[in-house]
């Protein structure tokens, strides 16, 4: 069932429904006539306001989780609101400065958008996610180092001056000297490279005979980029942070829901074909609830917006995850302005 369009609903109708989306986003309960009759100032009995309640029950766009517990909205109605009567609230400069101060952070660019995504997750109050494309090491210098008589350490030193450490088997009776000549052969032969061509061009001197390689450095070669392409094939493509605040108060009375949420976050693959098919185009994408089976049984919204490199491609998605009942007007432009500023970091 999809939700009627909002000039199906007279003036009476849309203010009623306001009131009690407002209310669930604010408290997560549902709310009665005679509660919106005095705190509203929509000057309606609880009667009106009782019958405006069941036509927009009839629609589809509220619910009543017991009989006599007021009105909340669906996840139709929800998609109602959002799309047609939500006001935006831009950042605050504080909001701002605190995201755009986690980008310009010195060091990785998996570290920054990982403090860029905890520091979305703070202020949503959200869980906050990143994906991004798997990023091939390129290499600047390689050695290997001895831990003992069967193994060692091959040390990498990438482009952008990460060093990583990765212990790597050795061949027996291997010398001293063999993992110097290892080291720098792959330093000055493959520096600039990506992993994957790294691979490809060595198992190409060596199929051809053309590396002047003994045996025993042939070995560790192949050996040390193995792990090296092993290791970079299982680079996570997604950072998620903030899952505990997920569990609020509100959430702690549905503990079950919140379990099958964080199972859910666990599963980051399905996650990262979610947040995949938020990549096409430029809008920000909004899955409310079962409208997303991933997160049907967990009741969960998902706000993503990609983001775009110098080249204008898109380079990665970030949005946030919570409760249907998350302040959309809030969040919505916030992860807008996230995006916005991690593609300024991708440039």
């Amino acid at each position: 069932m999809s939700a009627p369009p909002i000039s199906d609903l007279n003036d009476r109708a849309r203010d009623v429904f306001r009131v009690v989306v407002e209310s669930y986003l604010d408290t997560g309960s549902p709310i009665g006539s005679r509660t919106i009759a005095q705190l509203s100032g929509l000057n309606l009995s609880p009667a009106s306001i009782r019958n405006v309640m069941q036509d927009l029950e009839e629609l589809g766009l509220l619910a009543a989780p017991h009989t006599s517990a007021g009105r909340m909205p669906t996840e139709i109605g929800l998609r109602l609101f959002v799309d047609g009567m939500m006001h935006a609230l831009e950042p605050s400069a504080e909001e701002r400065a605190a995201i755009e101060s986690r980008v310009s952070q010195v060091g990785p660019v998996e570290e920054a958008l990982a403090a860029t995504t905890a520091a979305l997750s703070g202020l949503s109050a959200c869980a906050g996610l990143v994906m991004v494309p798997k990023r091939e090491l390129v290499l600047r210098q390689m050695s290997f180092v001895p831990l003992s008589a069967d193994k060692a350490l091959a040390v990498l030193v990438s482009e952008d001056g990460a060093v990583e450490n990765r212990v790597v088997d050795l061949p027996m009776g291997v010398s001293p000297s063999a993992l110097v000549e290892a080291g720098n052969y792959m330093t000055a032969m493959l520096s600039g490279m990506t992993l994957t061509q790294a691979r490809t061009r060595i198992e190409r001197e060596i199929g051809e005979e053309r590396a002047l390689l003994d045996s025993v450095a042939r070995t560790l070669i192949e050996r040390g980029l193995a792990v090296w392409s092993e290791d970079s094939d299982r680079r996570p493509v997604l950072i998620v942070r903030g899952q505990g605040r997920l569990i609020d108060a509100a959430a702690a009375a549905d503990l079950e829901r919140i379990g099958t949420l964080l199972d859910d976050l666990e599963g980051k693959q399905e996650i990262a074909h979610l947040l995949d098919s938020a990549s096409a185009g430029d809008a920000t994408r909004i899955f409310i609830g079962a409208e997303n089976k991933l997160f049907s049984l967990s009741g969960s919204s998902v706000i993503a917006k990609p983001f775009r490199g110098l080249d204008g491609r898109v380079v990665g998605v970030v949005g946030v995850i919570g409760p249907t009942r998350l302040n959309y007007a809030r969040v919505v432009p916030m992860v807008d302005f996230t995006a916005a500023t991690l593609a300024r970091l991708m440039s």
